[in-house]
């Protein structure tokens, strides 16, 4: 079985390799002839019942003409792309080349590609996700579902290049989309030309290393009331502005024996020549948990994609001017990243989120033990879950014992919400929310 597979790795990556050859070189009426081509010769054996090997041979020569017409070789240049900071899955990106025309004579009728990293797999990664699509696909013959090609991570669109004169630069706009988050690499721009039958290209690259962060999708949120109120916060808010307790400043007062000296306002000591410390008062506010959940069995699942586009969302959507929120996932350690009142910025959490990864070394009582330890300070929680088994329903009891409010939410593959039930928030229904692929944005506008 090994070897098997492994054959079909190789003849995987050798086909997607061609594949990915012939749509460079070759224009779409290039296609169109090669395709026409490789269908004559299949059929011209058979000249009895066929006169498609008459053909053969114009085609033929129609290509060996256009590939020995084809020339680039005396163009020379540079670029350099001007790329932003953040891209967004999903969303087209635009960014602009500057192309630099190194030759002695103008340059025109050029088009510019762009070049990715190979996305190609390793083996044992390509035999996880072909095992897990195979599952899939049975899963949902009846539905209508089909996973998405998890390695193709991004589109991008050919463009023309202006005409360039000697010595001179031209800008070229690029229209890229995202399909997966994460980390985007550049590995070079291309500059191609076609013969003057349109059929065949000859390319030019020169290397430009770069790479852009794609965050995650977000989907729009109502307005919805989320669970817990303001509690006391010991040493929160003042996790950036002061050393030790969380108070906020109220007004002036005399100095009291045992009032720490660091309170002491010496500008208002030195005016009436007697000791006068400033008084502060507890401050209590509404610190959120966002809890998401990486334990999946298949690194490039939908299911989780989906979770950690709803986690995003929830990111850039809670009121973080005047309240906290606390994102708790585990992936090679337990994490906790806090942002809000100015400890951090919402941007920082969603680089965070692009760059998680499925949890499959550790079980998920880890996510269970970090939640647990870190309930003192929250308000509420918001769970998103990739499944609703026995470990998960445990959990979300342990929350509900405790007194803790939360929201749970459930991504699970199309077809599959019927059969879940809301177990430990049976008594509050409209807290637990199941959001299948591909329905996710219209189940999250039915929140109240």
């Amino acid at each position: 079985m090994t070897l098997l597979l492994r054959v079909l790795y190789r003849l995987y990556r050798f086909s997607s390799g061609r594949w990915h050859w012939a749509q460079r070189r070759f224009t779409r009426p290039g296609l169109a002839v090669l395709g026409a081509l490789i269908l004559a010769a299949l059929l011209a054996p058979d000249t009895d019942n066929n006169v498609t090997y008459q053909a053969l041979p114009l085609l033929l020569c129609l290509l060996v003409v256009a590939v020995g017409l084809s020339r680039l070789s005396q163009v020379r240049f540079s670029a350099s792309r001007l790329l932003p900071r953040f891209g967004t899955v999903g969303c087209p990106l635009d960014y602009r080349i500057l192309v630099k025309n190194l030759s002695a004579k103008a340059q025109n009728g050029l088009t510019l590609m762009d070049n990715l990293a190979d996305p190609r797999p390793a083996f044992e990664e390509w035999v996880e996700v072909q095992l897990a699509e195979q599952k899939l696909v049975h899963s949902f013959r009846f539905s209508g579902y089909r996973p998405a090609n998890p390695f193709k991570l991004a589109t991008v669109r050919e463009a023309a290049v202006p005409p360039v004169p000697p010595n001179q630069e031209a800008e070229v706009r690029v229209e890229l989309t995202p399909l997966r988050r994460g980390i985007l690499r550049f590995t070079g721009v291309t500059l191609a030309r076609h013969d003057p039958l349109g059929l065949f290209r000859t390319l030019i690259t020169v290397p430009l290393v770069q790479r852009v962060l794609i965050l995650p999708r977000r989907y729009p949120l109502p307005a919805i009331a989320l669970p817990g109120t303001a509690r006391y916060q010991e040493g929160g808010v003042a996790l950036a502005a002061s050393v030790g307790q969380s108070e906020e400043y109220v007004a002036l007062r005399d100095y009291r024996h045992g009032d720490p000296l660091r309170h002491i306002h010496w500008r208002s000591w030195a005016r009436v020549g007697k000791p006068v410390v400033k008084e502060f008062e507890d401050e209590f506010f509404v610190r959120h948990a966002l809890v998401l959940d990486t334990f999946s069995k298949h690194p490039h699942s939908e299911v989780f994609e989906e979770a950690v586009s709803l986690a995003a969302s929830f990111a850039c959507a809670l009121p973080t001017q005047e309240s906290l929120l606390d994102l708790l996932f585990v992936g090679p350690q337990s994490y906790c990243f806090t942002a809000g009142r100015g400890v951090a910025h919402v941007d920082q959490m969603l680089e965070i989120l692009a760059s998680v990864r499925a949890c499959a070394d550790q079980p998920f009582r880890a996510l269970e033990h970090l939640v647990l330890s870190h309930l003192k300070v929250v308000s509420g929680c918001i769970c998103v879950l990739v499944a609703w088994d026995e470990a998960r329903r445990s959990f979300i009891g342990k929350l509900r014992a405790l007194g803790v409010p939360v929201w749970v939410f459930v991504i699970v593959a199309p077809g599959e919400g019927q059969l879940l039930e809301p177990g430990p928030l049976r008594d509050e229904p409209e807290r637990f929310s199941i959001l299948e692929i591909g329905q996710v944005e219209a189940g999250l506008a039915k929140l109240k």
